[in-house]
């Protein structure tokens, strides 16, 4: 079966499997209250992460992993600022970013057996979003893990990218 077909199977079975939910929601009423959407609405963007992931694994798509881990983080990020009300934590959370890109990149060469390359390309992003993640969340007083010190990761930041340039030259 080919790639297209078994993409066009999977999105039909997901729109067959929403559909009943809605349908089976109008007939029974007592079925809209097991999902409390007020509360649980960044938990739906991490199962559309999770969907996602799903369907490049059915189309035989490991490249999927990437948007997938990153929907799925936002809403992580997303349910952790609706349960805690810190909705001001974006002005450093966002730096997490390129990390669930990074990891997006190793699920997706575990995935394919290209698991030693994925690492090398999605481990730097991770580095670096964490880095940022400190520096910012030091910044913006959010967790203030570091004290005064948090100009240290900038240089680590600097002298990682000068050597890591320096080899990959050569």
């Amino acid at each position: 079966m080919g790639q297209r077909r078994r993409g066009n199977l999977v999105i039909g079975l997901v729109l067959v499997l929403i559909g009943m939910w809605f349908l089976a929601v109008q007939f029974v009423p007592g079925l809209e209250g097991l999902i409390d959407i007020t509360w649980s609405w960044p938990l739906l963007m991490v199962a559309i992460g999770a969907c996602l992931l799903l369907f490049g694994l059915l189309v035989g798509v490991p490249g999927m992993a990437v948007p997938a881990v990153i929907v799925a983080g936002i809403g992580g990020i997303l349910y952790y600022q609706n349960t805690t009300g810190n909705w001001t934590s974006w002005s450093y959370l966002w730096t997490l970013i390129p990390g669930f890109v990074g990891l997006g990149i190793i699920l997706a060469g575990l995935l394919s057996g290209n698991f030693r390359r994925s690492f090398s390309e999605g481990g730097g992003l991770v580095i670096i979003s964490l880095i940022l993640f400190f520096i910012f969340a030091s910044l913006m007083g959010g967790w203030n893990l570091l004290g005064d010190y948090w100009p240290v990761l900038l240089i680590i930041l600097g002298l990682w990218l000068l050597v890591r340039q320096l080899f990959r030259s050569r």
